[in-house]
C-alpha cells in the first residue's frame, strides 16, 4: 500500500519549483491532491499534461492565497467534495527586493500579504476539515532568511519570520486534536525563485554553502512528505532545514 493512498492533500504553489515537487510526489504516493496556483496558467497546463495520468486525483484551482474570501469559498466547496482533509502544505511564496530606503510600500505589502497572510488564510480554513476528524499535518516552507536577513530582502525576511511566529503558536493550540504544525526551511534551491539573480550572486551564494551546491526541489520534497506522514505524529512546532549546511 503506497503510503499516502487515500489521504487527501492541498498544496499553495503546486505548478512550479517546490510546490511541483511536493505535488508529484503526493501523488506518486496515491494521495489526492488540490493544488493552488496563483497566476501562471502555462505552468499549470504544463502540470496537468504531465500528470494526466493521476486523472481525478490531482485537481488544479488558480487561487489567490491572500485574498480571504476568495479562500474561504474555495474550502466551502472542497468540504462538499472531500468532507475531510489531511495535509496542507503552505508553500506559496513571492520576492520582491529592493533595500529598504527604496522599497515600494505595495511591495512590501504584497509579499506579506502571500507569504504571510496566505499561510493564515490556508490554515484558517483548512482546520476545520482537519478537526472534524481529529487528524492533520501542516506545513509551511519557510526560509533561513528569517533568521539569518539578507540586504535588499527585509520584505521577504519578515514574512518568513512571521511564518515561523505562525506556526508554532498554531502548533500548541491544534496539538490535542492530534493535528501537526512543522516548518521546512530550504536553503537555496535550484529553482525559479532565485532563478532571476545575476550570475555572480547566484555563485557567492553558492559560495556560502557548505555542501556547495544548491539543494533540488526533490530533496525538500522527501522532508515535507516525512512530516506529513503518520511517521511524524510527534514532530510539532518544529523548523526542519535542508540547507546544505547554511
Amino acid at each position: 500500500m503506497l503510503e499516502f493512498e487515500g489521504k487527501k492533500a492541498v498544496i499553495t504553489g503546486a505548478t512550479r519549483g517546490i510546490g511541483r515537487a511536493i505535488t508529484e510526489a503526493l501523488l506518486a504516493q496515491g494521495a489526492t491532491v488540490a493544488g493552488i496556483y496563483g497566476g501562471n496558467r502555462q505552468a499549470a497546463e504544463a502540470m496537468a499534461r504531465d500528470n494526466a495520468a493521476c486523472g481525478e486525483r490531482l485537481r488544479l484551482v488558480q487561487l489567490d492565497v491572500s485574498d480571504y474570501q476568495a479562500v474561504a469559498a474555495f474550502f466551502a466547496e472542497l468540504e462538499a467534495q472531500w468532507d475531510t482533509l489531511d495535509i496542507l502544505v503552505n508553500n506559496a511564496g513571492i520576492r520582491r527586493d529592493a533595500v529598504l530606503a527604496l522599497m515600494k510600500e505595495a511591495d512590501w505589502r504584497r509579499v506579506l500579504d502571500v507569504n504571510l497572510t496566505g499561510g493564515f488564510n490556508m490554515s484558517k480554513c483548512a482546520l476545520p476539515l482537519m478537526l472534524k476528524q481529529k487528524y492533520g499535518r501542516i506545513v509551511f516552507l519557510t526560509s533561513p532568511m528569517g533568521h539569518l536577513g539578507f540586504a535588499g530582502q527585509s520584505n521577504y525576511a519578515a514574512s518568513k519570520a512571521g511564518q515561523i511566529g505562525l506556526m508554532k503558536s498554531l502548533s500548541k493550540e491544534v496539538a490535542k486534536r492530534k493535528i501537526t504544525a512543522n516548518c521546512v526551511s530550504p536553503g537555496f534551491i535550484a529553482t525559479d525563485l532565485i532563478g532571476d539573480l545575476p550570475e555572480a550572486q547566484l555563485k557567492e551564494y553558492k559560495k556560502m554553502v557548505p555542501a556547495n551546491r544548491f539543494g533540488t526541489p526533490t530533496e525538500v520534497a522527501e522532508a515535507v512528505l516525512f512530516l506529513a506522514s503518520d511517521r511524524a505524529a510527534y514532530i510539532n512546532g518544529a523548523v526542519l532545514e535542508i540547507t546544505g549546511g547554511l
